[in-house]
């Protein structure tokens, strides 16, 4: 496997096209109507967001994003919209792109990470514990998370 990982901006069309196969199979598995598309790509553009598009042979793998959330004198971030290639899972991308997403959202000055997954994610759920992310009750104060989620963080 020859991957590169790199951040693209959200907005690029390899970022999007991963993105939005993230947001359809979400809709595939809880309905449509899940996700506020233009809120969450706003929330992954610099200075405080960013999203990263895996490669395998020059073509989009998977990607990640992250965004603030809580103050800025908190620097905590939300992992959002981690997604593979149905062909390529369980092939070690996904592993890639979260020892990424962590390594980059450290140089840019976070220092916590979050994410939440649901029910309707069960390999999600088996994964973010099995590369060390820790299960936590809620997210920080007056930050929203989806009622019935299981929410995960990582200290950076």
């Amino acid at each position: 496997m020859n991957l590169i990982i790199n951040e693209e901006p959200v907005e690029s069309s390899g970022a999007l096209s991963v993105f939005h196969a993230a947001v359809d199979e979400l809709e595939r598995r809880y309905g449509d109507g899940s996700d506020d598309r233009q809120h969450v790509i706003a929330e992954l553009t610099p200075p405080r967001g960013f999203f990263l598009v895996a490669r395998e042979s020059g073509h989009p793998a998977g990607g990640v994003g992250v965004r603030a959330i809580g103050g800025a004198e908190e620097h905590l971030g939300e992992v959002k919209r981690l997604w593979v290639r149905p062909d390529m899972r369980r092939s070690g991308v996904a592993s890639a792109l979260m020892t990424a997403v962590q390594e980059h959202a450290l140089v840019l000055g976070y220092r916590r990470l979050y994410l939440e997954t649901g029910p309707a994610q069960p390999e999600a759920l088996a994964f973010y514990p099995r590369i060390g992310w820790t299960v936590v009750d809620e997210f920080p104060p007056g930050v929203y998370s989806h009622p019935g989620a299981s929410r995960f963080f990582r200290d950076l």
